[in-house]
């Protein structure tokens, strides 16, 4: 017997197979069913940033949804895939965000402001994200499948069995690579030099 859920998650599949196959109309009827889970994507993104950050949950899927709706042939293997690929889009503008601030804050695009306003705009956690895309990025190429499952489970909020399922490994082999992926990046972002895993 399926489940509602199941037979939602098997519909997703067989929209984003038609999608592949070229059929725009999957598109329109696939928006609305993974429209929740990429809001809660997006809310999982925004709830580790800061009050008052310049990037809101709506603007950031908004983003994400013209990156994937921009796909001309794309190459979904299953639900999972989509969400991965969208937790990975929903970075990469994070990331992105965080620079453009630390770049305006250094001066680009200068405009005179007070002191207090100045403390107002400090954003240390634009540059602890700054720096885990750069442990991330580091760690990739040593190992580029635990990257995939930090980037999965850590900014897209994927179960274990997703994770899984998307790169078609064990899910003990998915828990053994966080297990060590976090290892590794903690070392890194305390300043340890790690030159393998």
């Amino acid at each position: 017997m399926t489940t509602p859920a199941s037979a939602q998650q098997q519909q997703v599949t067989q929209l984003l197979s038609d999608w592949r196959s070229g059929d725009a109309s999957a598109l329109e009827k696939l928006i609305p069913l993974v429209q929740p889970e990429l809001q809660r994507l997006a809310r999982h993104y925004m709830s580790r940033e800061r009050p008052g950050h310049t990037l809101q949950a709506t603007a950031l899927l908004d983003d994400a949804y013209l990156q994937l709706a921009d796909k001309t042939h794309p190459q979904w293997q299953n639900r999972a895939h989509f969400f991965a690929v969208a937790a990975q889009l929903m970075r990469r503008i994070m990331v992105d965000h965080a620079r453009q601030r630390n770049a305006a804050k250094r001066g680009g695009g200068a405009i005179r402001i007070s002191l207090d306003e100045c403390a107002a705009v400090t954003e240390t956690r634009a540059d602890e994200l700054l720096a885990l895309d750069e442990a991330l990025e580091k760690l990739a190429v040593f190992d580029q499948r635990k990257a995939q499952v930090v980037e999965m489970r850590y900014f897209g909020g994927l179960t274990t069995e997703e994770i899984a399922d998307v790169l078609k490994i064990h899910v003990n082999t998915v828990m053994r690579d966080w297990t060590a992926a976090r290892a590794w990046l903690l070392a890194a972002l305390s300043g340890e030099d790690m030159n393998a895993i």
